[in-house]
């Protein structure tokens, strides 16, 4: 197995795509919504972004393709689904180590956050 700190720093893109699969497979639109959803609006990703992302992460074996799941009535047979391998969940569990030692180095300058920071831009 890839020492899964060969693959750090993740953009913020990675991030939030591999945190979307943590809990479910998801089509790209419903990582888009997740993405939206749990971020309150306050990072967006794009189709263009999102598959680009994807493509990386699927060579990188972070992500494989899901098995659809039949019966479902809002499946559609052109969606690919995507879940989070082992090595993916380890590689995001590495990047969440690094950005809470980040956030511990700068509480110790007295760097506290004063609101919430715009996490993207809008469009």
């Amino acid at each position: 197995m890839d020492d899964p700190r060969s693959f750090l720093p993740l953009s913020s893109q990675q991030f939030q795509i591999l945190l979307a699969l943590t809990d479910a497979d998801r089509h790209g639109y419903g990582i888009i919504l997740d993405i939206e959803q749990r971020t309150g609006g306050a990072v967006r990703v794009g189709t263009g972004t999102l598959y680009t992302a994807l493509a990386g992460l699927l060579d990188s074996d972070l992500v494989g393709e899901a098995r659809r799941t039949a019966g479902r009535a809002d499946d559609d047979p052109r969606r690919k689904y995507y879940k989070l391998t082992p090595l993916g969940r380890s590689v995001l569990q590495a990047e969440a180590a690094r950005l809470e030692a980040l956030v511990r180095d700068a509480r110790r300058k007295g760097i506290r956050a004063t609101a919430r920071p715009a996490l993207s831009r809008t469009k």
